[in-house]
């Protein structure tokens, strides 16, 4: 195995977290690192919104210590303002600016951004080339296989991205037309990875160990994105690391290494945003870490109607005391 470089960032071993909205904050993206994320990226944040200067928008790409590299990922569809969201990103700390090219969402669609931006590849060479120009740091784009099954051409698209002056590709195989639905196919990885020189990420089904290793073998990706299937689950990214070192495979958490790392999550996030807005926030993570857990079920309608940190720890350890 070795390491992904883009440009004078490494990812060694090449195990990122994915961007994800409502998920990927400070907290998490530091719980990832903890456990072998090796570069993370923000949620993504809408590019008015930073050059704006929206509270809401800026403390989305505060950057703490302890998180390791971090890319922040924009969104937009004008090629001004997407380098002026870039260059103030830029000047928070990011190791890289991703562009978000691939977000099915349709409140985001209807902009004219996400994955809206593949059916537009003049304006899509514009906003690179302009972001590029901007900063000093790489700017890398995230894409899906197309928006449809109609018109998808990764390769060509990814294509168009490179002589626009991006440094690396993220692939997640799945057209917009299909959301999060059906299968990722891993051969637009592939596509794109024989199309282009830039480093290529592939997104998409990768859930462990032997999907990531797989991944890289049938698609010769220089890395792996994981997205929900960290999802209470940081365990994922230090058994992949395993996998590529040749290392035995770490043990599955224990319930005792699940609830404490839960703790953990909740610690931190009531000393970021306070308790009022961290309680609520928590408690979809709580589900995750819990699933499959005996008496989870009843925790977690305790956990939901919880108001303080230490309610939620008190139905945590209520959780525990039924798996030993």
């Amino acid at each position: 195995m070795s390491p992904m470089r883009i440009r004078d960032v490494e990812i060694n071993p090449p195990v990122v977290l994915a961007p994800m909205a409502g998920v990927t904050d400070s907290v998490f993206r530091r719980i990832a690192r903890g456990h072998g994320a090796q570069l993370s990226y923000t949620e993504m944040v809408n590019d008015r919104g930073l050059v704006s200067g929206n509270r809401e928008s800026l403390s989305l790409i505060r950057i703490r210590p302890g998180e390791g590299p971090v890319g922040v990922q924009i969104f937009g569809s004008d090629a001004g303002s997407m380098a002026e969201a870039a260059a103030i990103a830029a000047g928070a700390g990011a190791c890289l600016i991703d562009i978000n090219m691939g977000c099915p969402v349709p409140k985001v669609v209807k902009s004219g951004a996400g994955a809206a931006l593949m059916l537009n590849p003049g304006l899509v060479a514009a906003i690179v080339g302009r972001v590029s120009s901007a900063i000093r740091v790489p700017v890398t784009v995230k894409i899906r296989k197309g928006w449809d099954e109609g018109s998808a051409n990764p390769a060509g698209f990814a294509a168009i991205l490179q002589d626009a002056g991006a440094a690396a590709v993220t692939v997640h195989g799945r057209t917009r037309a299909q959301g999060y639905s059906g299968r990722a196919d891993w051969n637009a990885i592939r596509e794109v990875k024989l199309a282009i020189s830039i480093p290529v990420i592939g997104n998409g089904d990768v859930d462990g160990a032997e999907a990531a290793t797989r991944m890289m073998r049938e698609t010769g990706c220089d890395a792996v994105m994981i997205g929900r299937a960290a999802l209470g689950n940081p365990w994922v990214f230090a058994e992949i690391a395993s996998a590529y070192s040749g290392e035995k495979q770490p043990e599955p958490p224990a319930p005792e290494e699940r609830i404490s790392v839960a703790l953990e999550h909740i610690r931190l996030a009531v000393g970021e945003a306070g308790e009022t807005r961290a309680v609520p926030a928590m408690r979809k993570h709580i589900v995750w870490y819990t699933r499959g857990m005996k008496g989870a079920a009843r925790a977690r309608r305790a956990i939901m109607e919880a108001r303080t940190a230490d309610q939620v720890e008190t139905a945590l350890t209520a959780l525990l005391a039924k798996e030993t």
